[in-house]
């Protein structure tokens, strides 16, 4: 039960603090569409999605409008299409993500994830099918997006699928180079991918999902931001009480929501992702956060140590709130929808190797990052790697979502617009890696894996 006492603190949070709840997605099994006939299978796949998401995104505006809570995004994921389309006889999966953009159109979401693979440990005939078809998919299309898990801690890294990444990457960057190769923000690839993921590129409905799912995502760096400001010159035992604190009232207003929406729409609640990321508005941002902990710029000496207090402490007050809390729940760190961030490249205070170390402590990895656009392909896959090595062997969730600016070098700005913002281009190591990742094979699982 939500008391006057939190409703009149949710209120203050919303006006003048940027609390929104992110997104509302929807996740939805194709696994009862299968067919053989391409054709037959789009067909059913638009008709359930459609079917199911009808209401989605009118349900979220008229609780937005009710609750006087913002709800930002309607999205929807699905069934990773290399499983859910696997016994269609066909060439590529271009016609089924085609058949998701209608969707996602037809019940106005912004996003659809889920043109998916989960090759951690092979690469099966379908897996190929569908990253041979990923650049032309993000090319071709506005609202799909795709993820690839390449890695667990469970069963190591598949260098192979690393490096298909890798060119995948470079390849979507050429194709969407017009808009500054926008189509590599909507691919990120994953270490210890979870199944319940509400934010985007990311999002895929797991195997182990019901029949459809609402997850929520909240977001509220502004109002951790502001309550840090009331105990400026604290030790970090009460800095962290006041994060803890702050994270438990946030959540509880994605659990209203989240509740709502399940009930209204029919769809059994799934999770609470309380991920604080950030958007391109001033008061947004998780570089505020860190700078009013104390540091001059995000990069600085202290800031993985800043950014582990917030992780940390934003998940103790989420759990006490919710017992759902899943997806990514902690702090994003994406460079083009944070000013902070974006200031903290342009003015050299944040290098690609600091922001790898920051992912070390933070819910997701390299975010957003835009590289110049002649970045070799294998320097890509050294990053994929490093990033994938700290997932594995933490036994936590790390990505990567990166962009080669075609045609743009180290200082310039690609311009996304809208919620991903711009991105300033920061310099990458230029000495090689390419004898090493083109070792191929599978990095084994760390020692620790073996937990039965």
């Amino acid at each position: 039960m939500i008391t006057i006492r939190e409703a009149t603190e949710t209120l203050s949070m919303i006006t003048g603090m940027h609390l929104d709840v992110r997104t509302i997605t929807m996740g939805i099994s194709l696994l009862d569409c299968a067919d053989s006939d391409v054709k037959a299978f789009c067909g059913k796949i638009y008709d359930k999605i459609t079917r199911k998401a009808e209401h989605l995104a009118k349900t979220g505006d008229d609780i937005s409008k009710e609750y006087g809570i913002p709800v930002i995004n309607k999205r929807i994921s699905v069934t990773p299409i290399a499983i859910a389309a696997s016994g269609c006889r066909c060439e590529d999966y271009i016609e089924v993500a085609q058949a998701l953009d209608r969707a996602a159109h037809a019940v106005g979401v912004n996003f659809i994830g889920g043109f998916s693979a989960l090759i951690h440990k092979g690469i099966t005939p379908e897996d190929k099918k569908l990253l041979d078809s990923i650049p032309l998919a993000l090319s071709g299309t506005d609202c799909v997006c795709s993820s690839i898990g390449v890695a667990t801690t469970r069963s190591g890294i598949n260098v192979d699928a690393v490096n298909r990444c890798a060119r995948i990457i470079s390849d979507t960057a050429m194709m969407t180079r017009e808009q500054d190769s926008i189509g590599c923000a909507k691919f990120v690839v994953f270490c210890n991918a979870v199944e319940d993921n509400p934010f985007m590129a990311g999002a895929f409905h797991g195997v182990g999902e019901g029949d459809a799912a609402i997850n929520v995502g909240v977001s509220g760096p502004g109002v951790v931001k502001r309550a840090i400001e009331s105990v400026r010159g604290a030790d970090f035992e009460t800095l962290c009480e006041t994060v803890k604190r702050t994270a438990f009232k946030i959540t509880r207003v994605g659990q209203l929501v989240a509740q709502e929406a399940s009930r209204r729409l029919g769809v059994p609640f799934g999770a609470i992702d309380l991920s604080l990321a950030p958007t391109p508005a001033i008061g947004d941002s998780i570089a505020e956060i860190l700078q009013e902990m104390g540091l001059a710029r995000p990069g600085a000496p202290g800031t993985t140590a800043a950014v582990a207090i917030l992780n940390d402490n934003v998940k103790k007050g989420g759990v006490m709130a919710s017992s759902y809390v899943g997806g990514l729940s902690g702090a994003f760190i994406p460079v083009s929808e944070d000013h902070g961030m974006i200031e903290a490249v342009r003015e050299g205070a944040l290098s690609l190797e600091k922001l790898e170390a920051m992912t070390c402590v933070c819910s997701v990895g390299i975010d957003m990052a835009a590289i110049p656009g002649d970045t070799p392909v294998d320097t890509i896959s050294g990053i994929i790697l490093d990033e994938m090595a700290i997932g594995m062997i933490n036994g936590k969730t790390t990505a990567v979502r990166i962009i080669p600016v075609a045609g743009k070098s180290v200082g310039e700005t690609a311009h996304f617009g809208g919620l991903l913002g711009d991105a300033p281009v920061m310099a990458v190591n230029q000495f090689g890696c390419s004898d090493f990742v083109r070792r191929g094979g599978r990095i084994p699982a760390p020692i620790h894996s073996f937990r039965n």
